[in-house]
């Protein structure tokens, strides 16, 4: 996904943070670095973070040590600092039977294979406020997925 945001924007530098034994061999571009590092320790400071897919994989308490760690890495909402999120959005009273169904199985999949879930809107909203930030967005992007901003 950084290769294709960094292809479209060309202006934008993109950073991927992850393991050492995830990121070795990867070579950069021009706007598209590659670092290691944890992001339970640390992340580099950047105007936007983007985490597609990771969060699921957490329990409430690591989620919240990871968005606490972007926190501290962004800038102030009115510097144009966010947080993007690209995970499921659990809604019950809203989906068709076949919807329900494959994000049920998604958040016991992610309960067996990893100590994370799939969440509604309430549990993403406790673990951001308590992350520390003041207000988010969710708007429904794809299939089974949403775009959920995060502002300080």
């Amino acid at each position: 996904m950084a290769k294709a945001i960094a292809d479209a924007f060309p202006h934008i530098k993109s950073t991927v943070l992850d393991l050492p034994h995830v990121i070795a061999g990867l070579q950069g571009t021009h706007n598209l670095a590659f670092l290691a590092g944890d992001m339970f320790e640390a992340i580099p400071p950047a105007n936007a973070i983007l985490l597609k897919g990771i969060l699921h994989d957490w329990n409430h308490e690591d989620c919240v040590r990871i968005l606490k760690r972007c926190k501290e890495a962004i800038p102030r909402k009115e510097e144009g600092g966010k947080v993007m999120i690209i995970e499921m959005v659990i809604e019950e009273d809203q989906m068709d039977k076949d919807s329900y169904e494959v994000q049920l199985y998604s958040d016991m999949m992610m309960m067996v294979l990893q100590s994370g879930q799939e969440r509604n809107q309430m549990e993403w909203e406790k673990i951001f406020f308590a992350a520390g930030f003041s207000t988010y967005k969710i708007t429904p992007a794809f299939e089974d997925r949403s775009l959920i901003e995060l502002y300080p």
